[in-house]
């Protein structure tokens, strides 16, 4: 039985610029009996949304959950025991939301879908993304 988790950028990548999104994700989530987006996701949009930061083509209303629908992937709430978790991990990254995620990915034994290499400094369970790292080191 496969769980996973997608990270907010994971998450509008595979909306709306899907190359960018590595092979062993996509065989992830295709595998994946149950695909999670966080509520922390959800909030970090409506925040940037909020301040400009990111533009989505329909209020965050709309576009969260049907795309979260489209993708076939169900509402991960914030408990308290996830809430501990985040406050009580080491500082190796300082973004809350990804702390959330980080937490949630520990508490529940989730597969975490992020590119972001400091999240995986963590030690959550991830997939490999060599391919991703091998197409930039050929571009350079």
């Amino acid at each position: 039985m496969s769980r996973v988790l997608v990270d907010t950028h994971v998450f509008l990548f595979l909306v709306d610029d899907i190359e960018r999104v590595p092979r062993s994700f996509h065989r992830a989530i295709d595998e994946a009996t149950e695909r999670y987006l966080s509520a922390a996701s959800a909030w970090e949009m409506v925040i940037k949304v909020s301040l400009g930061k990111l533009r989505l083509p329909e209020s965050a209303e709309k576009y969260i959950p049907s795309r979260t629908s489209e993708l076939l992937m169900r509402s991960l709430p914030i408990t308290q025991r996830h809430a501990v978790r985040a406050g009580t991990l080491p500082l190796l990254h300082r973004d809350p939301f990804d702390r959330m995620l980080v937490a949630q990915s520990l508490e529940e034994d989730l597969l975490l879908l992020t590119l972001d290499p400091r999240v995986l400094r963590y030690g959550v369970r991830a997939p490999e993304i060599a391919e991703r790292r091998a197409k930039r080191s050929r571009r350079r």
